[in-house]
């Protein structure tokens, strides 16, 4: 039985490939034809390839020279520029006061989306990137440079904020945040 079927097979598939290889032996005159007519086109001279010149090399030498990733120190204006930054300088962040939400996020990543006016406070609508909205009033803080709110306006946010001065003290910077036309 095993065998019959063996057999059977053998026969199935020996004309199968007979009949695949007859599809194969076509008349090809077309394609010699098209082959004759391409090899008696006139041959376009292909333009030579531009001649390269070659790189210079520059070998950078880096004695004697400013290290590029340390701060530029103005040696005529050192002593009084520390002197202003850290001595005589009275802003400072405050550091005990308990941190508000807002303060966690950049604030180029904050919207203003709305305005509230409840008696004499005016509320600002604020959103996070994560879609949450919060409601904030001058005296809250917001942003990561301990940005304190100054004034709500129906145009948008005024604050100041506190940021390093980059010699070891601080100073403070107006930001402002523009009521979002999107919502």
């Amino acid at each position: 039985m095993i065998k019959q079927n063996m057999h059977a097979r053998l026969v199935i598939l020996a004309t199968a490939l007979t009949l695949g290889l007859s599809a194969c032996s076509k008349d090809m005159s077309d394609l010699h034809d098209h082959v004759k007519k391409a090899r008696a086109q006139k041959q376009t001279k292909v333009p030579a390839l531009p001649v390269i010149k070659p790189h210079e090399t520059y070998s950078y030498k880096s004695t004697g020279l400013r290290n590029p990733f340390l701060p530029v120190i103005d040696v005529f204006n050192l002593p009084t520029l520390a002197s202003a930054g850290k001595k005589g300088s009275t802003i400072h962040p405050e550091e005990n006061r308990p941190r508000e939400e807002l303060e966690s996020y950049p604030l180029d990543t904050l919207r203003m989306v709305g305005i509230l006016k409840q008696q004499d406070t005016s509320w600002a609508l604020v959103r996070t990137k994560d879609g949450t909205i919060h409601r904030v009033k001058a005296g809250h803080y917001m942003g990561q440079n301990h940005g304190k709110i100054m004034r709500v306006t129906e145009s948008g946010l005024e604050l100041r904020e506190i940021v390093p001065d980059g010699i070891g003290g601080w100073t403070e910077r107006q930001a402002e945040i523009a009521l979002s036309e999107q919502s």
